[in-house]
């Protein structure tokens, strides 16, 4: 069995909750989807040198709720709250839809997955050795407090003729554990030799276990059910 599994999806509405969240009748499905997708490209385009790990959507019946986990906050609000104003606009502009906006701090960006391979994008575009870039980007990760990290890289690596794929591991990465907190980022390099696709997996740890999940965890049924009381 192939280790291709997407960790995303693989715990999306167990542990990982859904970064668009919204229902919509089967005729506006598509069109709200297709918003979706423009918002979170628009974003990533304009505002890649605010470090933008995700970008979550929730609608209501009056607004379009557009929350923004970044890096550099400070590159998205500007002096004042004046960009954060201008951005509002441009995404009401967009949708055509009320937007509110929010932004949300990330406190420890080297253990973000998506920001780690978009890091390591910059770098080979930038002409760095893929394998030192490698390396550098590990020990930083697993120094920052990862438990483990796995970075694979494919393409024309070095300016070769033919294409091929380099992976490099360190610590611990459970991929099928669903308790396993693995982040999954994924990220292209435009070259002049080709596109250098970016895979990166970061295992931040374990979720917290809650006690109303004891029994689950177990993998069993209490022996004995609980009695009711009545007065």
């Amino acid at each position: 069995m192939g280790q291709k599994v997407n960790p995303t999806g693989f715990r999306t509405g167990i542990t990982e909750p859904w970064k668009s969240r919204w229902y919509a009748p089967k005729k506006e499905f598509r069109g709200l989807l297709l918003e979706d997708f423009k918002v979170r490209r628009f974003m990533k385009k304009k505002y890649r040198s605010a470090a933008i790990a995700k970008v979550e959507i929730e609608r209501t019946r009056d607004e379009v709720k557009v929350i923004l986990h970044s890096a550099r906050p400070g590159v998205i609000i500007g002096r004042k709250g004046q960009e954060v104003d201008r951005l509002q606009d441009e995404l009401q502009e967009l949708l055509g839809r009320r937007v509110n906006l929010k932004v949300e701090e990330i406190t420890r960006p080297e253990i973000q997955a998506q920001l780690v391979a978009e890091d390591i994008a910059d770098q080979l575009v930038k002409r760095a050795a893929f394998r030192r870039t490698l390396k550098r980007t590990i020990e930083s990760t697993m120094d920052a407090g990862a438990k483990g990290v796995k970075i694979q890289l494919a393409g024309r690596l070095g300016g070769a003729e033919m294409s091929r794929r380099e992976k490099s591991i360190a610590g611990s990465m459970p991929l099928s554990t669903i308790r396993a907190k693995i982040d999954y980022g994924f990220c292209e390099a435009l070259t002049a030799q080709g596109h250098i696709g970016v895979q990166v997996w970061v295992n931040q740890g374990m979720y917290e276990e809650n006690g109303d999940a004891a029994d689950a965890q177990e993998g069993q049924t209490p022996k004995k059910p609980k009695r009711s009381y009545k007065r």
